[in-house]
């Protein structure tokens, strides 16, 4: 007998509106659970919960995937802005391709053309100068011991000629520079050649070993030249000093001499081409060369391009 509540074994007909008779102990409707919740109920055929805990997923909805190392979802992603070079951008293609190179220098050189024929025509007029003076203008025949004297003077003015020539090269390769790192060059932008010093050293030093090596059968000059092409990058752009230089562009050069030499001969045709319309062409072909190959450069060594 029950001292209280629903006996359901005394209620057949479950009137009381309980859940199913066969389910015995199970709490009647409405009832407050104690403590801790009810007890298991006894004596009833419950079905086993499943093995292994395969529970199917809950009906609809995408669920973001349980904590673990993912690999990315397929695709090429550009890097995110602010890398290692600072630029918002990355290093340009893995492979050097002349013709990447070459249509690389005019479309920089055809978006800022104003600056750089600016500054080809003080170059030209800086060097049609010292040229008049040294070679043709009245200081040149001032002395009053003849040919002796006019020889030092040649020599003097070959000095400084070159000198001047060499600050003007790393002037060019600074405006370069400033186009593959995505900033269209000012005219002071030139000036920026950084150790001047270093500048005259190292063009010392290429032209005096390409000098001799033209000497000696022309061939051999062609190839010193062609393995320091990137010596002065290698000052203006990372501050090196002379030697550091012409080391640094005869290895750099020499890990893809093929691919080099195909653009220096192609660099080498354009300015030809240039030089054949009065001069006139220079004014184009000359940037348009610097530019690609310091941009060939930069792709060599691993450096900033700019898009």
């Amino acid at each position: 007998m029950t001292t209280g509540g629903y006996d359901p074994n005394k209620d057949p007909q479950n009137q009381g509106g309980d859940p199913d008779p066969e389910w015995p102990g199970y709490p009647p409707s409405g009832a407050t659970p104690p403590p801790g919740g009810y007890p298991p109920p006894s004596g009833g055929n419950y079905p086993p919960p499943p093995q292994g805990g395969g529970f199917p997923p809950p009906p609809g909805g995408n669920y973001p995937p349980p904590p673990g190392s993912y690999p990315p979802p397929p695709g090429d992603y550009p890097p995110p802005p602010g890398g290692d070079f600072g630029g918002g951008f990355g290093p340009g293609p893995a492979q050097l391709s002349v013709g990447d190179a070459i249509s690389y220098g005019w479309r920089k050189f055809s978006q800022n053309p104003g600056v750089w024929i600016i500054v080809m025509l003080v170059a030209f007029v800086i060097q049609a100068v010292l040229s008049w003076i040294f070679n043709g203008g009245s200081f040149s025949y001032s002395f009053d011991d003849g040919a002796s004297a006019f020889g030092v003077w040649s020599i003097i003015g070959n000095l400084v000629t070159a000198v001047v020539g060499y600050i003007i090269q790393a002037a060019f390769v600074r405006g370069a520079l400033s186009e593959v790192d995505g900033r269209k060059p000012a005219v002071g932008t030139f000036l920026q050649v950084g150790a001047v010093g270093a500048v005259i050293l190292a063009g010392l030093l290429v032209g005096i070993a390409t000098s001799i090596g033209l000497v000696l059968c022309i061939l051999p000059g062609l190839v010193i030249a062609f393995l320091t092409w990137w010596t002065m990058q290698f000052v203006v752009d990372r501050n090196q000093d002379a030697i550091t230089a012409i080391k640094s562009s005869y290895k750099a050069v020499t890990s893809n001499a093929g691919t080099l030499i195909l653009l220096a001969l192609a660099l080498v045709g354009i300015n030809i081409v240039g030089a054949l319309l009065c001069g006139l062409g220079l004014l184009v072909s000359v940037p348009v060369s610097i530019i690609a190959s310091t941009y060939a450069y930069r792709i060599t060594t691993g450096g900033p391009v700019a898009p």
